[in-house]
C-alpha cells in the first residue's frame, strides 16, 4: 500500500490524572492537548470507563479541548457506546461535533471480557451478556439518527417510534466511526458498521496478518475493505536508556491494567527505548497500511515525552 503521508495523534492521560491524586488536574489536561496541537500532532485523543478503568469522561473533556484548539481532530480511543442509551449518545455527540466544527471521531469498542468490566455493565444497567447486540443496535441507531428526519426502529433492544433528533453533526454523514477489533467477528462488524479499524495490536505483523483477513472477509461480505480508515494504537516510551523506558512502561502498565506486565505485553507489546528506534517500529505499521498512529505515552512525565517524540519521531513520520 501507498500513500503520501501519516497522521500521528496522541492519546491524553485521562486515566493517569485520575489514578495520581483525590483531585484530577483537569487543566493540565487541556493544556497537554494545545500542546499537541502547537507540536504539530494531528489529533488529540481520550479513552473510556467509568468504573472498570476510572479516568475523565470522555465526551466533556473533548468539548474543553475543543474549546481550546482549532486544527487537531478529536477522538475516543475509544469509547463504549454500549454503556449509554444511543438516543442520549447520539444527541451528545452532535452536540460535541458542533462544539469542534466537525473535528470529531469516535473510535467505539464492546468492551473487554472479565469480571471488572462487567460489574461496570452491570452497575451502568447494561446485561453485559447482550453488550454485542446492544451495542450494533446503538450504532445503526446513531447513524441514522445523524442523518434521517425522523427514526422509527423495533429492535430487540431498543424501540422508536417517529423518533427525530434536534441537533445534527456538523458532518452530514455524521460522525466517523473507526471500530477496534482482530478477531474474525470483530472484522466482520468492522466492514458492517464501521468507517474506520482502530486495532491495538502486538506487533506491526499482527497488523498486516489481520488487515489481510478483513480484506478477504470484505470479499466473502460484499464489503470493500479498501474505504476503511486504517489507524493503529501503540504505547511509547521514549528513553536511550531502554532498561529506564522499560522500568516506567512496567510501571505504567501494571498501574493502568492492574495485571502482570508480562500478560499485557502478550496481547499490545509496547514501544520502550531510543527514538531511531521507535521511527523503524513505528514505519512498519505504516509500511503494512497503517494511516492514523495514535500515540500512548506509558510514562510519568507526559511533557518531555511529547516534545521529544514531536522532535525526533513525527518529521520521519510525516515523510514515510
Amino acid at each position: 500500500m501507498t500513500q503520501t503521508t501519516t497522521a500521528v495523534g496522541y492519546l491524553l492521560p485521562t486515566r493517569e490524572v485520575v489514578m495520581a491524586q483525590a483531585t484530577p488536574d483537569c487543566g493540565r489536561i487541556v493544556q497537554l492537548a494545545e500542546r499537541a496541537e502547537t507540536l504539530g500532532f494531528d489529533s488529540v485523543w481520550v479513552g473510556d470507563s467509568i468504573l472498570a478503568r476510572p479516568r475523565l469522561e470522555p465526551l466533556t473533556t473533548l468539548a474543553a479541548a475543543a474549546s481550546r484548539t482549532s486544527r487537531v481532530k478529536l477522538g475516543t480511543a475509544v469509547l463504549l457506546p454500549a454503556l449509554r442509551h444511543p438516543v442520549v449518545l447520539a444527541n451528545e455527540v452532535a452536540n460535541l461535533d458542533l462544539l469542534c466544527n466537525g473535528r470529531l471521531i469516535l473510535g467505539i469498542g464492546i468492551a473487554g471480557n472479565n469480571s471488572s468490566i462487567e460489574r461496570e455493565f452491570t452497575a451502568c444497567g447494561v446485561d453485559f451478556r447482550h453488550r454485542i447486540g446492544i451495542f450494533e443496535e446503538g450504532v445503526e441507531l446513531m447513524r441514522r439518527l445523524w442523518t434521517e428526519p425522523e427514526v422509527t426502529f423495533h429492535g430487540r433492544h431498543f424501540q422508536l417510534d417517529g423518533v427525530s433528533l434536534g441537533l445534527r453533526p456538523v458532518q452530514s454523514s455524521g460522525v466517523p466511526l473507526w471500530l477496534a477489533g482482530g478477531v474474525d467477528n470483530a472484522l466482520r462488524r468492522v466492514l458492517k458498521l464501521g468507517d474506520g479499524w482502530f486495532p491495538l495490536p502486538n506487533s506491526p505483523e499482527t497488523f498486516a496478518r489481520n488487515w489481510q483477513r478483513l480484506e478477504a472477509l470484505g470479499q466473502e461480505m460484499g464489503q470493500d475493505a479498501g474505504r476503511l480508515a486504517r489507524a493503529v494504537y501503540v504505547t511509547v516510551n521514549l528513553n536511550d536508556d531502554t532498561a529506564q523506558a522499560e522500568r516506567e512502561m512496567r510501571a505504567f502498565m501494571e498501574g493502568y491494567y492492574n495485571v502482570p506486565y508480562e500478560a499485557m505485553v502478550a496481547v499490545q507489546a509496547p514501544y520502550n527505548g531510543p527514538a531511531s528506534q521507535c521511527i523503524e517500529w513505528l514505519q512498519a505499521f505504516v509500511e503494512r497500511g497503517a494511516e492514523t498512529i495514535v500515540v500512548r505515552f506509558g510514562a510519568p512525565d507526559q511533557t518531555t515525552q511529547q516534545e521529544r517524540f514531536a522532535a525526533e519521531v513525527l518529521p520521519a513520520l510525516r515523510a514515510a
